[in-house]
């Protein structure tokens, strides 16, 4: 699996993935696209065959719904919202774990929302 986090992650985030789980995980940021549009980090996501990793709902869910409603593909838009997983050091076993669990099935053309196990 391919996942891009969305900016408010750190890269420690990325790196408990990658180490954790062996889920290509990259921040925004580590592609230079830190305070880039949502619609611009949808767009790479697209282009770089990337899973999304956000917390931000309304924004994320909305471009998922037009670029299938417009007969586009996207591999998948994961919701951690904030107040089920922390962001802190502390909350990213949580995260590798629901993460790792969602990745066991097909994301194509879906919002999941992460739980906590």
């Amino acid at each position: 699996m391919k996942l891009l986090l969305d900016e408010m992650y750190p890269v420690r985030a990325a790196v408990a993935l990658r180490e954790g789980a062996g889920i290509d995980a990259v921040t925004v940021a580590e592609l230079g696209l830190a305070g880039c549009s949502d619609p611009d980090v949808f767009a790479a996501a697209l282009e770089g065959g990337y899973a999304l990793l956000t917390e931000n709902v309304a924004d994320f869910t909305r471009l998922a719904a037009e670029h299938s409603i417009g007969g586009g593909h996207h591999h998948g838009v994961l919701i951690a919202l904030s107040s089920r997983f922390s962001r802190q050091p502390a909350g990213q076993a949580a995260l590798v774990t629901a993460v790792s669990a969602a990745a066991r099935q097909s994301l194509d053309d879906r919002v999941v929302y992460l739980k906590p196990a």
